[in-house]
């Protein structure tokens, strides 16, 4: 009997070994992985050069809350760096490159009611889609802020959480507020 299972191992022993050896060869890539590419959430090398903005006039209110509002924007949103921009330093920010720029003091937007708002962190914003990028603007602030997004940048909202915190933190609440904003 001992001499039966003897044998046994001695032969299965060396067909699971075969066994094993060929099978790890059929799993184990023939070709070194490719080098990974960059992508919207990849850190990469970004411009540093000054981002073209305008800077309207702004009447004393508005200018202090703006001022407030770019003194504690943070230094980057995501992976994305805060760059310079050509004018109006204080009431404009830029980050990134194509630039996602925040500019405070603009003009309200004008849009049908029927058109939908978001509100992210407990900011109310109206979304416009442009060619190049998407437009968003609060709708339930007493100074208005327009945050554009490139279309380099996926689902715009999703850039906006860090703004709106800080929106909230230093632009009061006012105007109009439509409808569809959520508090």
């Amino acid at each position: 009997m001992r001499g039966a299972a003897l044998l046994a191992t001695l032969v299965a022993l060396p067909i699971t070994l075969l066994v094993a050896v060929l099978a790890f060869n059929k799993i184990s890539p023939d070709a070194p992985a490719a080098t990974p590419t960059p992508s919207a959430t990849t850190v990469g090398a970004q411009s540093t050069t000054p981002v073209e903005m305008a800077a309207p006039a702004l009447a004393a209110r508005p200018a202090t809350v703006c001022r407030a509002l770019l003194s504690q924007l943070p230094e980057s949103i995501r992976d994305r760096a805060q760059r310079p921009v050509t004018a109006g330093p204080e009431q404009n920010a830029a980050y990134g490159d194509p630039a996602l720029t925040v500019a405070c003091g603009g003009t309200e937007p004008n849009f049908p009611s029927t058109d939908e708002v978001w509100t992210v962190n407990r900011v109310c914003w109206h979304l416009a889609e442009q060619a190049d990028a998407a437009v968003l603007t609060t709708v339930d602030r007493e100074t208005s802020i327009t945050v554009r997004v490139p279309r380099a940048y996926e689902q715009p909202l999703q850039w906006v959480p860090t703004i709106s915190s800080t929106i909230v933190a230093t632009v009061p609440s006012g105007g109009a507020i439509p409808s569809g904003c959520q508090r």
